[in-house]
């Protein structure tokens, strides 16, 4: 398969036929320019990996000026390009002095053929070698703090959370997708880490993408990338969640919340395992091992045609349905005194336990918020303790509502009511909602437009 996007730039147009017809046998695409005015935006079109440039276009000057600008041009902008001077004999001492300024190599006229392809291919391993670097380069400066994350412990011995555990190591060891189902501060973000962590990816990444803060307009440049200039602010060009995640997992939470038209480009990706930046017309192949996570019924969604039964099952290979924290009985009391031990640090109030009577109220509370609300209770209870002993919880506060009658709602229509009444409690400010949830203001307003609050 031939690779390489080559751009000749010179304004001499039988010099551009000329190399035109020796090059296209060689290489994927070869592009020739008369105007130097149009390099750029052909580089950037085009992904051009090597670059032509002669030395002189104005008629009776030599001096070699115009070609060392676009020289600089190129290698400012496109660091990744690499650019031949095509020079006249006489103009050897010039043409070194562009390689000191960055130029790959140069060749003379009259070339010999099989030397200037010979040129080329080298040039263009030096593009790729380039480009790969970047990309990593890229990812590790954008996701360093991924690869701090700490080990995942999976808190609980009640049956339910057992066999969930027992499914995800099971599952772990494959590379088939994963979809987890469960209600809001379940753990769904956690059993991802877990399972990336004994899969035999677990030297990658793991890139986690919230989907319903992605905005509409901004779900491609996320997920798939763009270049430099493909639309107004892409000042820089940025890899996506997709190459970020390259022999990695990538876990797309809250999956249920992206509109029919962003799922069929998902789809799609998924289907053919490319990607296509913004502002390129270049496929690239990806890799990788695919978790998604909602609270939603996608079952009941597909039967309204809200979401798309085929995306549905490409990631839905193996499904794990994690248990809400009202069912897991005395792990609430081991996840409590877990949160109570890592509140204590950070507050400095070391020795940190729970009395019996708050043992029974944690274990009699419905916990709508689940392990997310447990969490926030334990730190709410650590800074206000004045002892070592935890004697008194205001449960009442830390939830909307305490009622079992929650309990005889479905998922949706109990996610509606505790927003409905997390907007009540907070007046109307958003941003203290979704701070009690846990979850972004962009998620939050998808929900509040989903449930027509």
């Amino acid at each position: 398969m031939k690779k390489g996007n080559i751009l000749i730039i010179d304004d001499n147009q039988s010099i551009l036929t000329t190399l035109e017809l020796l090059l296209c046998g060689e290489f994927h695409q070869v592009l020739t320019l008369k105007n130097p005015n149009l390099i750029m935006q052909n580089i950037q079109t085009h992904q051009i990996d090597v670059v032509l440039l002669d030395m002189n276009f104005d008629a009776g000057i030599n001096t070699g000026n115009e070609g060392i600008y676009w020289l600089n041009q190129i290698t400012q902008n496109f660091p990744h390009v690499s650019v031949i001077m095509i020079t006249a004999f006489g103009d050897i001492d010039l043409a070194v002095k562009t390689v000191k300024k960055g130029a790959f190599d140069f060749i003379l006229k009259p070339w010999n053929n099989q030397k200037i392809i010979s040129t080329i291919h080298a040039a263009l391993k030096m593009s790729h070698s380039h480009q790969e670097n970047q990309r990593l380069k890229n990812k590790t400066d954008k996701l360093q703090d991924l690869l701090q994350t700490p080990s995942i412990e999976i808190i609980g011995n009640s049956p339910a959370i057992k066999e969930v555990m027992a499914i995800a190591s099971k599952v772990a060891a494959t590379n088939a997708n994963v979809f987890i189902a469960g209600e809001n501060g379940t753990g769904k973000e956690v059993f991802a880490q877990y399972i990336h962590q004994m899969s035999t990816r677990k030297e990658e990444l793991l890139v986690t993408v919230d989907m319903g803060a992605i905005a509409t307009t901004l779900f491609e440049s996320e997920l798939f990338g763009h270049t430099k200039g493909a639309f107004t602010g892409a000042n820089e060009a940025r890899i996506g969640k997709f190459q970020a995640a390259h022999k990695g997992t990538l876990f797309l939470d809250e999956l249920g919340n992206i509109t029919l038209d962003l799922q069929s480009k998902l789809l799609s990706a998924l289907q053919t395992r490319t990607i296509t930046k913004l502002g390129s017309n270049r496929s690239e192949s990806f890799d990788v091992r695919l978790i998604c996570a909602t609270n939603m019924n996608l079952t009941e969604m597909i039967q309204k045609g809200q979401f798309r039964e085929d995306l549905f099952y490409r990631v839905n290979t193996i499904q794990i349905e994690l248990p809400p924290l009202r069912r897991r009985g005395h792990d609430i009391i081991l996840l409590a005194n877990h949160f109570l031990k890592q509140y204590g640090k950070k507050y400095n109030k070391p020795s940190l336990h729970l009395s019996t009577k708050v043992q029974k109220e944690l274990l009699d509370y419905a916990w709508p918020g689940n392990i997310r609300e447990l969490r926030h209770c334990m730190e709410k209870a650590t800074i206000l303790t004045d002892s070592a002993c935890i004697d008194s919880l205001s449960l009442t506060n830390t939830a909307p509502s305490t009622s079992l009658e929650l309990l005889d709602l479905d998922l949706h229509e109990m996610e509606r009511e505790l927003i409905s009444q997390h907007l009540q409690a907070a007046e109307g400010n958003l941003s203290k909602v979704a701070s009690k949830l846990g979850i972004t203001r962009q998620t939050l307003y998808n929900k509040l437009k989903r449930h027509n609050l």
